[in-house]
């Protein structure tokens, strides 16, 4: 990281060395409309013929159990209403931490996802569960950057990260302007999206991990999907995240396989992993299935793990607990699932 005057000329803006090595210059709107028109278009019937193999790739009935289990341990589990209470949280925590009451044995999810201003109740409803994910704690997640729509100003976005970052949220998921994507304005998305990872730095050094919600329901083509994909990694994101969950179409297959082969052409150029979140609409086994093998035959099983995959979801816990019940008690229906070898 080196810092660079930004592109408004009013303060400093550390950057990313890996997109200035990789863009040959500053990230101002020409030099990335360049590098992000450059890039290989999308075959669209490509895309979606593979997508619908995957869709129907088998995996074995010994490893439904496993499948099950991974599934919920990548879950974000969320609620983002206008109604949301402290109590509601301290419930949603609850469930994030024992998600069958009647089974011990089931393990708890990656972490819970809430507005900024319910950060703190979260952090205290988890008391010393509070923890990374990838080592069995629960992380917090907040939505931020004016969510879901990203209507406000750099400053506001940047008071509301740095806010819920102070209260104890480990990860920030933003809102790109989907706006000034959309008009080619991609020096100020850039820039943006630079200054809120800058955001989450704590008082000890460190970050909270950054998750860039691209919208692509409102991203029209998937070369728009492809060309913000790239720009919000270029920028620091450390995950990328199909939605908001408040806009239809949401997570998709084709558009998940989309940004994993992003992320899968980003790690064989500099060695660096970034994550997935397909966020919205995934309700049943049946798709999470779906997406786990999709993610397993694009960028690799060890991409199957909390800091680098995530359902952002509210129902799918509960299909999910469905069918691991089934499956215990042998009260089990191949057709509850993908093909069975």
């Amino acid at each position: 990281m080196k810092g660079n005057p930004d592109m408004s000329g009013t303060s400093i803006v550390t950057l990313p060395e890996r997109a200035v090595e990789l863009l040959g210059g500053q990230p101002d709107d020409t030099t990335l409309r360049r590098y992000l028109h450059g890039l290989p278009g999308v075959d669209a019937v490509g895309l979606e013929q593979r997508a619908a193999a995957l869709g129907t790739r088998s995996i074995k009935t010994s490893s439904k159990a496993w499948a099950l289990d991974r599934i919920i341990q990548l879950i974000d589990l969320t609620t983002l209403e206008g109604a949301d209470t402290p109590g509601k949280v301290r419930s949603l925590v609850a469930k994030a931490l024992n998600p069958d009451a009647s089974d011990q044995t089931t393990p708890r999810v990656a972490a819970v996802c809430v507005y900024g201003d319910m950060v703190p109740y979260a952090v205290e409803a988890l008391g010393s569960a509070h923890g990374d994910p990838d080592e069995g704690g629960v992380s917090v997640a907040a939505v931020a950057t004016a969510f879901p729509s990203g209507r406000a100003s750099l400053d506001i976005k940047l008071a509301d990260t740095a806010e819920a970052v102070a209260h104890g949220a480990d990860e920030i998921d933003m809102v790109i302007d989907r706006g000034a994507f959309l008009s080619g304005r991609y020096g100020q998305v850039f820039d943006q999206i630079a200054r809120v990872k800058q955001a989450c730095r704590r008082e000890d050094g460190t970050y909270a991990s950054l998750k860039v919600i691209l919208e692509t329901g409102e991203l029209n083509t998937y070369d728009n999907i492809k060309r913000a994909s790239w720009l919000a990694i270029l920028a620091g994101g450390d995950f990328i995240k199909t939605s908001t969950g408040k806009v239809s179409p949401a997570a998709t297959l084709p558009v998940t396989l989309l940004m994993l082969e992003v992320v899968r052409d980003w790690h064989r150029a500099t060695g660096e992993k970034v994550g997935v979140k397909p966020a919205g609409g995934i309700r049943t086994s049946k798709d999470a299935i779906k997406y786990l093998v999709t993610v397993a035959e694009t960028v690799g099983e060890e991409w199957l793990q909390p800091h680098l995959f995530r359902y952002g979801a509210s129902s799918l816990l509960n299909d999910v607990l469905l069918q691991r019940q089934k499956l215990k008690t042998g009260h089990y229906s191949g057709a509850d699932y993908v093909t069975i070898d």
